[in-house]
C-alpha cells in the first residue's frame, strides 16, 4: 500500500519515532507515543496498516537498545530467549486478530491499561529499585514469566502493541525479582521476538507502509541507542521516574483525545 504524505508530516512522525525509541529503551512503552502519532499523521489509513507500520519502525529501535544493554548490563539471556520464543508465538497469533481491530477500541483500551500500570507503580514506591533477593528464581516463577510475559504479552503485542515494553519490565521485575535496569535489558530481547512475529504477519498481509516506516526507523533506532545508554548510566531510580512521567503524560493525552477533543 502507498499513501500520499507531506514532508512536514513525515518529519513530525520521524521526531515522534526518535522520542518513542528513547522512551522504549529506557522503560518501554514508546509505542504509546508512536502509534497515536501514526494514527494522527495517517488518518485515512486502515488500522491494520498503521499497526504494521508501527511494528516495522519499532523493531529497529528495540534491536538497537537490546544490543546496547547486552554489551553493558548483566542479564539472563537464556531466560530472555525462552520467554522470547513464547512471545514470538503469541505475537503471531495476536497479529492475525489485529487485522479486524478498529480505531474505536484502541484508545479506550490503551487508557485502561495505562491507568492500571500507573496505580501499580504508585502503590509500590520501591518497585524495581530494591536490591533483588540473592536466591535463584524458582522454576515455577520462570514458567509463570514464560506464560505471562511470553504468551500473554506477546499476544497483546501482536494485537495492539503499545506499552508492551513497559508491561514486560513490570512483569519481569515482579515475577523474576529483577531490578528495573536488568528488566529493561531483558525486555528488549523479548520485545525483538514479539516484533518479529507481528511484523512477519503484517508483511504477509501487505499491511506495512514501507515508504513511511523506513525513515521513521532510522530515527527510532537512534533514539533507542541513546535511551539505552542513559538508562544504564543513571540506574533504576531514573528508569522509574521516566516510567511515571510517561504513563501520566500518555493518560492525559489519550483522555483529552477521547473526551476533550
Amino acid at each position: 500500500m502507498t499513501t500520499d504524505i507531506s514532508l512536514s508530516t513525515l518529519l513530525v512522525l520521524c521526531l515522534a519515532a526518535a522520542a518513542a525509541g528513547w522512551i522504549d529503551a529506557v522503560v518501554g512503552g514508546g509505542g504509546l507515543l508512536q502509534l497515536p502519532a501514526l494514527m494522527v499523521g495517517l488518518p485515512h489509513v486502515p488500522p491494520a496498516h498503521v499497526l504494521g507500520t508501527n511494528k516495522a519502525v519499532a523493531i529497529c529501535g528495540t534491536a538497537a537498545a537490546a544490543v546496547a544493554y547486552a554489551r553493558r548490563a548483566p542479564g539472563n539471556p537464556r531466560t530472555a530467549l525462552r520467554i522470547g520464543l513464547a512471545a514470538l508465538g503469541g505475537s503471531l497469533a495476536g497479529a492475525v486478530f489485529a487485522t479486524g481491530i478498529s480505531n474505536a477500541v484502541l484508545r479506550p483500551l490503551i487508557m485502561a491499561i495505562l491507568l492500571a500500570v500507573l496505580a501499580f507503580v504508585l502503590l509500590r514506591p520501591t518497585f524495581g529499585t530494591a536490591v533483588p533477593p540473592a536466591e535463584p528464581v524458582s522454576r515455577r516463577r520462570t514458567l509463570a514469566a514464560i506464560l505471562v510475559a511470553g504468551l500473554g504479552i506477546g499476544f497483546y503485542d501482536g494485537l495492539i502493541g503499545p506499552g508492551t515494553g513497559t508491561f514486560l519490565v513490570l512483569i519481569l521485575a515482579a515475577i523474576l525479582h529483577m531490578d528495573l535496569v536488568t528488566a529493561s535489558g531483558t525486555a528488549k530481547i523479548i520485545n525483538v521476538c514479539t516484533n518479529v512475529g507481528a511484523l512477519v504477519t503484517f508483511s504477509l498481509h501487505d499491511s506495512v507502509i514501507w515508504q513511511v516506516a523506513a525513515p521513521m526507523a532510522v530515527f527510532n533506532l537512534t533514539g533507542g541507542a541513546v535511551g539505552a545508554r542513559m538508562a544504564l548510566k543513571r540506574g533504576s531510580g531514573f528508569v522509574r521516574a521516566v516510567l511515571l512521567v510517561v504513563v501520566v503524560s500518555l493518560v492525559c493525552k489519550l483522555g483529552y483525545d477521547q473526551w476533550g477533543g
